[in-house]
């Protein structure tokens, strides 16, 4: 029996997670957390096989909260169950020590497999997550002297891209991202670059040379 418990602010997703896990044998769901610091509390308290994490959560986001599980209860495999698949949210949440990293939207029969690899001590990446991977480690490194050397590849592409004159929705499009991912993104890089407005931006970005592909 795989010992799995649940972490999501969302009651509708914890209500259908837990009505799958009743549905399947061999799966048994011990724990539920609407936040990241009830999370950490369930892998110590429960000490689940596997925790399913979402990454936007109050109190504390599900990297956060990852990387404390991995660090207070290393047994427990946390498997990230998210709407998110930029390369920054996939890329977080493997450093923090996530096993695993689904898009919500995943099969009963996808969801149940990773579980059970996890458990075992297996990775698993959903096909859109690992196509996204292995473009990643496709891409050439960086050139040196590149601008901004802060900002992470992605958050460069939507910086030249901005540069250029183009409209969130047109970057999202273009880079296949979620709106809202852009604008995660775009508030990334205004932190990094200490600027407070898009003109801002755009100047320092045209001015390295960024906006003119």
């Amino acid at each position: 029996m795989t010992r799995v418990a649940v972490a999501d602010d969302h009651p509708v997703v914890r209500d259908g997670l837990r009505a799958l896990f009743a549905s399947l044998p061999g799966l048994e769901l011990v724990a539920e957390a609407a936040t990241g610091r009830e999370a950490v509390r369930a892998a110590v308290t429960a000490q689940p096989d596997v925790l399913v994490m979402d990454l936007r959560m109050p109190d504390l986001d599900g990297v956060a909260a990852t990387a404390e599980i991995t660090r207070i209860a290393p047994a427990v495999a946390v498997l990230v169950l998210s709407m998110f698949e930029d390369d920054d949210s996939i890329f977080a949440a493997m450093r923090a020590g996530a096993r695993g990293y689904l898009i919500k939207g995943a099969s009963q029969e996808e969801i149940s497999h990773a579980i059970v690899t996890v458990a075992a001590g297996g990775a698993v990446f959903g096909p859109g997550v690992a196509r996204r991977m292995l473009s990643y480690f496709a891409a050439p490194p960086p050139a040196a002297g590149q601008p901004f050397p802060d900002l992470t590849r992605r958050e460069r592409e939507v910086l030249d891209l901005i540069a250029a004159g183009l409209p969130n929705a047109t970057i999202a499009t273009r880079l296949g991202l979620a709106g809202k991912t852009v604008g995660n993104h775009i508030s990334t890089i205004f932190a990094k670059l200490q600027v407070a407005t898009r003109a801002e931006a755009i100047v320092r970005a045209r001015d390295a040379g960024l906006g003119r592909g």
